[in-house]
């Protein structure tokens, strides 16, 4: 019988939070650790048989095992985001069929799109959590020219992006025999050629980059559940 493993990305560096707090995944978060939140919709979801927590020192290390759901195995991360995930892909267990990745710097994550995420992938091998873009984009050229795009085309990715085991060792592998740089996994898929399906998200789930994001969080978090 097959499993679903989820990867939780812990070992993210937070230099963009210029010292405000020690640790983004571990800053206190309506009561609990950033980290805790992501985990904790994972564990009332009940999509995972196995975990794989991703995490960026010793000290982390101790502390985010408080939080893991279980059972996980801790791996440390690597220099990149896509080491980490290599790293932690190299440890699942044979019998894992797809693979959640989650970077636990978006907290707001909900248990009811763990699931259609999973009820996606089943089908699709790929699909990503995305929200379209409202602003105008542009795009501008080293000669100071800019191009307007078209936004109705546009998506900005979340987490997790999902993918059958298979597929995104493959993709990684391209990766790594390439020696590219990626900045989120979806991006590892397309050199296959493969098609990635996208879930609409309509709530927020915004990513924990500076310190003026964490009362934004918390806004988010004190807000009735639609």
């Amino acid at each position: 019988m097959s499993r679903t493993a989820a990867i939780l990305l812990a070992a993210g560096s937070g230099r963009r939070m210029q010292g405000a707090v020690a640790d983004k995944v571990l800053a206190p978060l309506a009561g609990r650790p950033v980290f805790a939140h992501s985990a904790a919709a994972f564990i009332t979801s009940g999509i995972a048989d196995y975990y794989v927590v991703v995490y960026r020192d010793q000290r982390q290390m101790m502390e985010l095992s408080a939080y893991a759901p279980t059972p996980s195995v801790l791996v440390r991360g690597g220099r990149e985001r896509q080491d980490s995930v290599i790293q932690a892909l190299a440890v699942l267990p044979g019998d894992i069929a797809q693979v959640f990745i989650h970077d636990c710097a978006r907290p707001l994550i909900r248990p009811e799109q763990l699931a259609a995420l999973h009820k996606i992938v089943r089908r699709e091998d790929a699909v990503v959590l995305a929200h379209r873009v409202t602003d105008t984009i542009k795009e501008h050229n080293n000669r100071a020219r800019l191009r307007t795009l078209d936004r109705s085309r546009l998506w900005a990715m979340e987490t997790p992006q999902v993918f059958s085991r298979d597929l995104i060792v493959r993709a990684y592998a391209r990766v790594q025999a390439r020696g590219l740089r990626i900045t989120d996994d979806a991006a590892a898929v397309e050199l296959l050629g493969h098609p990635v399906a996208l879930l609409e998200n309509p709530h927020p789930n915004p990513k924990l980059t500076t310190a003026s994001d964490l009362a934004y969080l918390e806004f988010l978090l004190s807000r009735p559940a639609a």
